[in-house]
């Protein structure tokens, strides 16, 4: 396959890249060349800006193209005017935060967002190419993204967590519900040959603390509920890494993906991407910053606890 990688450099571009190299395509990235340019010197990239303009690519034909980083309607319109002739299908990662109703299960035909939010401007951007390519467009809708070279600390804070030991607090409770994906399965199923039309590219549900014991079976968990946790002020959108308090978004994990498991999407063990999530974290010296300190795990779930360091 000719496939064409718009960015390639970053988080889910790069585990595209990857898995076109590891399985034989012809890869060609557009990109300006700023982020980690050096890091697929054998890959062909072709500099430009695509907020401006992608005439640099002007007579040249891919079999796909897969747009890891479109954010502004504007933008991914430029894209597929320009693409409209030259690509056969347009793959755009997209996001379930398009969904308008966050507090009940969503599936692909539910409503979405029209307004300025994130959630909104990508789903004006799947509409925009959508109106361009029609039956040859693929959008994907993943949550929550993880994996090796996350730009957040949501996921990777776990398995750092748990690995320093002590009692770790666990927030809400075990059976609150966890999706997400791992960037690369996602990069394998927008690689796919699937059907075209909209998927929820997430794992199916699972119970939070089922995967915390994915991640360390003899974890000492102590679990802070909800409603303790909002009344201790703790910011309900992630003040914990990866539980969600706000009633608004009481589904969030609870998405439907059933089409696309029908259309080829397969997800590791949880425990394999907590390790090489960990694998990864370790190599790189950990983060910059902690998203939720030792300091305030003790003051909410008192008594020893272990330090970071």
């Amino acid at each position: 396959m000719r496939l064409l990688v718009l960015g390639g450099t970053r988080f889910v571009g790069r585990a595209v890249v990857d898995e076109a190299l590891a399985a034989g395509h012809s890869v060609t990235l557009f990109n300006r060349g700023r982020t980690a340019p050096s890091l697929y010197p054998d890959v062909e990239t072709v500099i430009g800006d695509r907020t401006v303009s992608l005439a640099p690519l002007a007579g040249r034909q891919f079999d796909t193209v897969i747009d890891c980083a479109g954010y502004e309607p504007a933008v991914v319109s430029l894209s597929v005017s320009a693409l409209r002739d030259s690509v056969d299908r347009y793959v755009f990662v997209s996001s379930v935060s398009v969904y308008a109703d966050q507090s009940i299960p969503a599936a692909e035909g539910a409503a979405v967002l029209d307004d300025d939010s994130y959630g909104g401007r990508k789903a004006a951007c799947e509409q925009v190419v959508l109106s361009v390519f029609g039956p040859r467009a693929v959008i994907a809708r993943p949550g929550l993204i993880v994996g090796p070279h996350d730009p957040t600390e949501r996921f990777p804070y776990w398995p750092r967590r748990l690995a320093r030991g002590g009692r770790v607090l666990a927030p809400g409770a075990p059976d609150d519900p966890m999706q997400f994906i791992d960037v690369r399965d996602l990069a394998r199923f927008l690689m796919s040959r699937s059907p075209s039309g909209v998927f929820n590219v997430v794992t199916t549900p699972m119970p939070f603390g089922e995967l915390l014991s994915a991640m360390d079976p003899s974890a000492d968990l102590v679990w802070v509920s909800t409603p303790d946790l909002l009344a201790a002020k703790v910011d309900p959108w992630m003040g914990v890494p990866l539980w969600i308090g706000d009633p608004e978004w009481a589904a969030a994990n609870l998405v439907d993906n059933s089409r696309a498991v029908a259309a080829g999407l397969t997800t590791r063990p949880p425990a394999e991407t907590a390790a090489d999530v960990l694998a990864w974290d370790v190599a790189r010296g950990g983060p910059a910053e902690e998203p939720f300190t030792a300091e305030q795990e003790l003051a909410l779930i008192g008594g020893p606890s272990v330090s970071v360091g």
